[in-house]
């Protein structure tokens, strides 16, 4: 069962007298790349906030959020008063020399510079680390289940494409037949020109001539192509319904349909066979485009 990487899971906590939001949103990446914004109180737990994440969601860019909204029994402001003061004394040398005024507004600015105000913050609890850790994974498991809905839809769709270019591969089978009739045919017609045209020609061996066209027809046989190509489609298959998402298999997969594909149109020679190659090129750039988004 695929996964895909995106994905959105939230869930509400009650913490310490506040209402404290955990929002989960995911989006495809090739490795896991978390950002995460949330308050000071809960810094200290973000090393193992993350490794919660990685154990679920395992792959994808991913956006954490934790919001809290109510009073904060645990934190205060305290002003360093001393250092506020240094500040104005010299901001106030400063405007005196420039010929400036004193504001009100000094000390909005004073308030914003280093280390003037100054938050303390509670360590949090066990009961509080707790709550939070229920709502991370109810969160989590939500956004696996949204993950797990969408991959059931890419799925569904991928394994109709591969259908297709089955489809596509069955239909090559009568144009294979006439192919080599019609190959043969002019190889004859151009033989028959050839020494009409060199009616002094010493000497030509027909049956030299037979064995390199066998030789020329068999380097243009595409069996073999045919049968990899469907093997490689029903393991895509298999891979699909496995109990593991493993969107990195499905693409190496792709890329050796993809490369029978190609030899298949090579060898063709036939425009009614070339049609169908470029259907199947069509169906399996969709399948690639959709695999970009699975786990």
């Amino acid at each position: 069962m695929i996964k895909s990487m995106t994905a959105y899971g939230k869930a509400v906590a009650e913490i310490g007298g506040k209402t404290v939001s955990v929002e989960i949103r995911s989006l495809n990446s090739r490795q896991l790349d978390i950002n995460t914004r949330m308050p000071v109180m809960f810094r200290e737990k973000e090393l193992e906030i993350r490794s919660e994440i990685g154990k679920v969601l395992e792959r994808g860019k991913i956006d954490l959020v934790i919001t809290s909204e109510g009073e904060d029994e645990n934190a205060s402001v305290s002003v360093n008063r001393a250092l506020a003061r240094e500040y104005f004394r010299e901001m106030s040398a400063l405007a005196h020399e420039f010929n400036q005024t004193v504001s009100a507004e000094f000390i909005s600015t004073i308030f914003r510079l280093p280390d003037v105000l100054h938050t303390d913050t509670k360590s949090l609890g066990d009961s509080e680390w707790n709550s939070l850790k229920g709502a991370l994974d109810q969160a989590l498991q939500l956004a696996d289940e949204f993950r797990q809905s969408e991959g059931k839809l890419l799925g569904s769709d991928m394994k109709m494409r591969i259908g297709l270019i089955t489809s596509f591969l069955e239909q090559v089978l009568p144009y294979e037949h006439n192919r080599i009739a019609n190959l043969r045919q002019r190889f004859e017609r151009n033989q028959e020109e050839f020494v009409n045209n060199h009616s002094t020609l010493d000497k030509f061996d027909p049956n030299r001539f037979e064995q390199e066209i066998f030789w020329y027809l068999e380097k243009l046989d595409i069996t073999e192509e045919k049968l990899r190509l469907k093997k490689h489609c029903d393991y895509f298959v298999e891979v699909l319904n496995s109990n593991e998402s493993n969107g990195r298999k499905l693409g190496f997969v792709t890329q050796e349909i993809g490369r029978e594909i190609n030899t298949l149109g090579s060898k063709a020679n036939d425009a009614d066979i070339q049609k169908l190659v470029v259907q199947m090129k069509d169906e399996l750039e969709k399948i690639k485009e959709q695999l970009a988004n699975v786990l």
